[in-house]
């Protein structure tokens, strides 16, 4: 057997030495024939002498030799290579060309659509919250990276060793004058108007590191410091062309602190992105998600001195020595933040406190951060101090699972990886700043909700029609269907601090329609169980939920949050319990509901096939009207606003429940009906005591709808109204033959008109007071449009009769026509 062993690896050994030979001499093939020839010749013919075998010994043993070595040195690099990277923290630097030109193939098609994607929806945020003084609004309209790449590793790349944690070290040079970044800016006062503002170059320089992780399923990026930023911005006017194209002061510098601010906060040493690279592709876009948190307890926690901080940045060891420990009285708790929604742990003892406080938060997209702030309490119990943090970033992966990742020891990585939703994943993250110890935390991703409406629940891969919970805005364009939001209860929210009660109500906001809730006396768990209807608005609009305490100056806010509405189908409902956000505790509750458009097309189908109506509205009382005056009353009229188009009722002095029993009518244009109930003063401006919006488009024809509105704006009242689309059927005509009877209904709006004007004058001409002078006027204008309505409906009768003169001339000519034809 050894002896069969050593012929294979002779033989193998061999067989190399001669494909590296051929390698090295390609005229080989040819010499070898033509020695042969010249040793027949030698042998048979001309006999020369015996050095030829001799020669040829010596030159194969020469090649052989150089083989030999050759391989020695290749062997010799190959472990050294090896050596170098996994025992010393820094390797020789390696050219890359191949990667930048690899870059440029990929970069059109692949990154730029989609980097320009994820950066898009990154400033459409960051705008919402940053922007100058100079600028009122401003709305990204055009995002486009250009087909220049950044290049990569001009000067070469080498891997370092942090630790167990190996880093790529590589430069990075984007400089693009090929983007196209354009926003549409309304001007704030002295400039007013609308401006185009484009940034059409950019340039960023610095050093990035790539961090492999989770056996190289991700790979974290960061800058190694804050890189520099150029960017060049263009100016132009707005579709209005309002202001002429001229730059503004102080936009240059603002976009480029804010680019450089957004990338110094989220990838420079040590705050990290992550890319993940994932073995499939479920093709579905997470819009948000439900977190479980346990805060599980902090250990060593104690302050860092001097000496502590120099043997800290001299070692490379991955614990770091403990500090000052904290004051084994100190009341210290840990107050976790996802976004604006914050939830506080129970306040413990000791250097080593144990809180074992679970949460539900709620996160914005597919990524997110979880920020935990350590708090100590003073000796007296009132203030608390802010000690340090640390923190966790959370990302979806395109197969389903949820990447996890925090800062380590030394700047290093904490990485974990759930497979599936209902994973539990434990992480020990070491607290930052000047602060010692380490805080274990217990994490689980309940469910990650997708832009299509389904929703990945715990350890299941099935779809379900709901919607999510948030996700971000954009357009408000509407869709045709319409939202029915039910406002079922609420359960732990706050009290006020001083009296103890809670009197909440609820209020909600989609697009610009707004709706409240009643208010529950005296209870932290109310039931409401009001249902309200909303135009679904596309482009991922929020459902903004506020909660309030009733007070009797103010009402004070007790939590928000916001619901994305996003994706959910027709017929597709949920109830879902919306932690509030900015308190420490507090749910609401809400049962959402699309409705099917094949409801919403019935109704369009069954107006569209009778002709344009008018709204009758009838307002008929109010209660619990807010007292506007200092004797505890209001003198309360309505004004109801319609288009174009305005009208009032009576005032009613002295009372917080009027009765106006007064009925108008507006012909439809589909405009929204708002009604604003004012506080009637002679001297003063008249104050506003609420205003609501009346639904009327999902409603049957001739159909009344008597309901109850609560009013916005004002802590409580509600108004009673009785609302009919009407429209122009055979009743109708009828009933306007008939009023056209000895003056006719035309005649009857004519007197009305003359008198209103008399009254007018009359009121002129006495020096009458304004209130009642205000009313004539009102009624006149009231006169005015019964007079529009009415002329609107003769019309229409003119329409309808033109037409059947038209159908009998018709029928008339068909008939006489007919028997001529037959005596032929």
């Amino acid at each position: 057997m050894p002896k069969k062993g050593l012929k294979k690896l002779h033989a193998k050994d061999a067989l190399d030495f001669f494909n590296q030979v051929m390698v090295e001499q390609p005229l080989l093939p040819f010499l070898i024939p033509l020695g042969l020839f010249a040793w027949f010749v030698e042998r048979w013919v001309v006999p020369f002498s015996n050095w030829v075998p001799l020669a040829a010994a010596v030159w194969a043993t020469i090649q052989y030799g150089r083989f030999k070595r050759k391989m020695a040195v290749e062997d010799l690099n190959k472990r050294w290579k090896h050596l170098i990277l996994n025992t010393t923290p820094t390797t020789p630097i390696e050219p890359c060309e191949w990667l930048n030109k690899l870059l440029i193939e990929v970069w059109p098609n692949y990154m730029e659509p989609k980097l320009s994607k994820k950066f898009q929806s990154t400033v459409e945020r960051r705008l919402k919250n940053r922007k100058p003084k100079l600028i009122d609004k401003i709305e990204l309209q055009e995002f486009s990276l250009g087909s220049c790449p950044p290049t990569l590793g001009e000067q070469g790349m080498r891997w370092m060793t942090s630790g167990e944690q190996q880093v790529m070290s590589l430069g990075f040079d984007w400089h693009s004058k090929e983007m196209s970044v354009m926003f549409m800016a309304k001007l704030a006062k002295p400039l007013m108007g609308t401006a185009r503002i484009v940034i059409n170059s950019i340039h960023i320089k610095g050093d990035l590191l790539l961090s492999p992780i989770l056996d190289g399923e991700a790979v974290l990026y960061s800058f190694e410091s804050t890189p520099e930023v150029r960017i060049g911005v263009a100016f132009g006017s707005g579709g209005s062309q309002t202001v002429p194209g001229m730059e503004l002061p102080g936009v240059s510098t603002w976009l480029v602190k804010l680019l450089t601010e957004t990338i110094a906060k989220t990838m420079v040493e040590p705050r990290r992105l992550c890319f993940s690279l994932p073995p499939v592709d479920l093709k579905k876009q997470a819009v948000g998600g439900v977190l479980s948190v346990t805060v599980v307890s902090a250990s060593n926690l104690g302050r860092k001195s001097r000496t502590n901080e120099l043997g800290n940045n001299q070692s490379s060891s991955g614990n770091t020595t403990p500090g000052i420990p904290l004051n084994r009285r100190a009341h210290t708790f840990i107050e976790v933040e996802v976004g604006t929604l914050t939830r506080k742990t129970t306040t413990c003892e000791g250097p080593n406190p144990t809180w074992n406080s679970t949460f539900n938060m709620v996160l914005h997209g597919e990524t997110g951060v979880v920020k935990f702030l350590l708090y100590e309490l003073d000796s007296d119990g009132v203030k608390y101090n802010y000690l340090t943090s640390c923190e966790i970033k959370v990302k979806y992966v395109l197969d389903g699972s949820t990447i996890f990742w925090a800062i380590g020891h030394n700047d290093g990585v904490v990485a974990r990886h759930a497979e599936h939703c209902g994973k539990e994943v434990g992480m020990v993250v070491p607290f930052e700043e000047d602060i010692t110890g380490e805080l274990t935390v217990s994490l689980v991703l309940k469910e990650w909700q997708f832009s299509d409406g389904s929703v990945t629940l715990s350890n299941s891969l099935s779809n379900e029609f709901q919607c999510s919970i948030d996700g971000s805005p954009k357009l408000q364009s509407r869709t045709g269907r319409k939202l029915r939001v039910k406002v079922v209860e609420g359960r732990a929210l706050a009290v006020n601090s001083k009296s103890g009660k809670c009197d909440p109500y609820v209020k909600l906001q989609y697009g610009k329609a707004l709706y409240r809730t009643k208010t529950l006396s005296r209870t932290a768990q109310p039931v409401w169980n009001d249902k309200f209807e909303f135009d679904e608005i596309g482009g991922g609009e929020y459902l903004k939920v506020k909660c309030y305490n009733l007070d009797t100056f103010s009402d004070d806010s007790i939590g928000s949050a916001r619901v994305n509405l996003e994706g959910l189908l027709d017929g597709a409902s949920r109830d879902v319990w919306v932690p509030l956000e900015k308190v420490d505790s507090g749910e609401i509750r809400l049962e959402i509901e699309a409705i099917p458009n094949d409801h919403n097309d019935s109704l369009k189908r069954s107006s569209s096939k009778v002709e344009a109506g008018w709204i009758e509205l009838v307002i008929i009382e109010a209660r619990d009207l807010v007292a506007a005056d200092l004797r505890g009353t209001s003198d309360p009229y309505v004004r109801v606003q319609y288009g174009n188009k305005k009208k009032r009722t009576k005032v009613i002095y002295k009372t917080l429940a009027p009765n106006w029993n007064q009925t108008f009518e507006f012909a439809e244009t589909g405009e929204p009906m708002i009604l604003h109930v004012k506080d009637h003063n002679a001297v003063l401006p008249t104050a506003s005591i609420g205003n609501c919006t009346v639904e009327y488009s999902m409603l049957s024809p001739n159909q009344p709808a008597d309901k109850w509105i609560p009013l916005q704006g004002v802590r409580s009242g509600e108004i009673h109204v009785k609302i009919t689309r009407r429209v122009a059927n055979s009743e109708k005509k009828t009933s306007l033959l008939t009023d056209a009877s000895a003056l006719g209904k035309g005649h009857k709006i004519s007197a009305q008109m003359r008198d209103s004007l008399k009254k007018c004058s009359g009121l002129v001409d006495d020096g009458g007071d304004a209130e009642a002078l205000l009313l004539a006027l009102t009624e006149v204008e009231s006169v005015q449009d019964e007079q529009d309505l009415y002329i609107q409906q003769l019309e229409r009768e003119k329409a309808l009769m033109l037409q059947k003169i038209r159908d009998l001339g018709s029928e008339v000519l068909r008939t006489s026509s007919g028997p001529a034809r037959t005596s032929c």
